[in-house]
């Protein structure tokens, strides 16, 4: 592929075609981004190696919910750098301590167990689910089955991919590791139907976000609940991408009022600045682990901790969550009224939607294309649907700004089209 076709229809300059050249080259094609080179980033705006700004509306799938280089973020982060940055958990080390406590008193939980990257922490959860299942729920050994939701995505690893339906993901990755049943995402009938003493616990996403922020339907989460704690299975929640304040709530999960067993964090977690995730759960689940079982050497490491603290300090006052809450009514608002113009569906859940485009009118990609050239980053998924996941820290300019683009994209399609 040659630069000029990485490039397409861009008005790319001579830097950023040099640099896409070069990752081309040297960098596994395992994405396939979008023609723009960042160079720096504030807030909810990023620019480009050419000087041009652009409003980050996909804010690095949710890790970075509170903008670029957010001021009290940097200055914990560079405040630790300056003393200690790892130690493995061969030994303690004082910032630990402190995270695992704000982390367990955010959840509600009693315990923490902490990770790098949300695949890692989904990882944990499944061998924490088995390992309960085995210790605790009396399982028979080797015969643990958890519960996972079609359309889900909850990381690359093999395990995770091998209860993934995503052709793209799993194709030529086999064999899988067994041990995993799949139900119609939102159906808790379904999921009824398939537990028995062998299922340990039920994987989900409070929302589908890689799915294109599909929401599942009212009362779901809270029947979901009462099915796992009358038939003893733990009700596991991803909200990797949907919690800390994404939704307008701290947790998505938070909307129905509704408490699992076990939260998987990740993404925000880290404040945009270094990965961090963790899992919670009380004493009865996370109890069952022990030295030696499970563990990783960048795990709870001193700098991850003091920035995942000071993450979690942010949060406990509740003025992102308000935020993502307040400009969610104001990205629906202006959303809705685009279906019918080009726009099949609209799905949002705080500062957080998901777009059905008309896919006789243009690609999801294409869409992309088109609002990059207006100055505004999105990330299309599953053919012609657009996620759409603004930095809290945005505007109701901002917001304003996004919407307006995207209806000049799918307007002047359809104009053109009718022609």
């Amino acid at each position: 592929m040659s630069t000029a076709d990485l490039v397409g229809t861009t008005q790319a300059g001579t830097a950023s075609a040099a640099h896409i050249e070069q990752t081309e080259r040297h960098a596994a094609h395992n994405y396939h981004p979008l023609p723009i080179v960042l160079a720096s980033g504030d807030g909810a705006w990023v620019t480009d190696v050419e000087g041009r700004r652009y409003l980050d509306c996909l804010a690095g799938y949710s890790a970075l919910n509170f903008g670029h280089r957010l001021p009290r973020l940097i200055e914990r982060a560079r405040e630790q750098l300056d003393r200690l940055t790892l130690t493995s958990r061969a030994f303690y080390n004082d910032q630990l301590g402190p995270f695992a406590q704000a982390l367990a008193e955010l959840t509600g939980k009693d315990q923490v167990l902490p990770m790098n990257s949300g695949a890692e922490a989904v990882e944990t959860a499944i061998k924490v689910s088995r390992k309960w299942g085995y210790l605790v729920k009396g399982v028979e050994p080797g015969k643990a089955r958890i519960v996972t939701m079609r359309g889900n995505f909850h990381g690359r690893t093999t395990t995770i991919i091998g209860f993934s339906d995503d052709e793209v993901a799993t194709d030529d990755y086999g064999p899988f590791t067994p041990g995993f049943v799949s139900v119609p995402y939102g159906d808790v009938r379904a999921v009824a139907d398939v537990l028995d003493d062998t299922v340990v616990a039920v994987l989900f996403e409070p929302v589908q976000g890689e799915g294109g922020v599909v929401l599942p339907p009212p009362g779901f989460l809270r029947d979901l609940r009462v099915l796992c704690t009358e038939r003893n299975v733990l009700m596991v929640a991803d909200e990797i991408q949907s919690g800390l304040a994404r939704t307008g709530r701290t947790f998505a999960c938070d909307h129905e009022n509704v408490v699992p067993d076990i939260y998987v964090l990740g993404k925000a977690l880290g404040g945009g600045l270094y990965p961090v995730s963790a899992i919670a759960a009380d004493d009865d689940v996370l109890g069952t682990v022990r030295p030696g079982t499970h563990g990783s050497t960048f795990g709870g490491n001193p700098l991850a901790a003091a920035i995942g603290h000071e993450v979690v300090q942010m949060l406990k006052t509740g003025e992102f969550q308000e935020r993502a809450r307040v400009l969610g009514e104001r990205l629906a608002s202006r959303l809705g009224a685009l279906v019918g113009q080009g726009v099949l569906a609209v799905r949002v859940r705080g500062l957080w939607a998901g777009v059905d485009i008309d896919p006789a009118l243009m690609t999801g990609r294409e869409v992309c294309e088109e609002l990059m050239e207006r100055g505004i980053l999105a990330k299309d998924t599953h053919g012609s649907t657009v996620r759409f996941a603004p930095p809290l820290v945005a505007t109701e300019a901002d917001v304003d700004l996004l919407v307006s683009a995207l209806e000049d994209v799918v307007v002047t399609r359809l104009h053109r089209s009718r022609r």
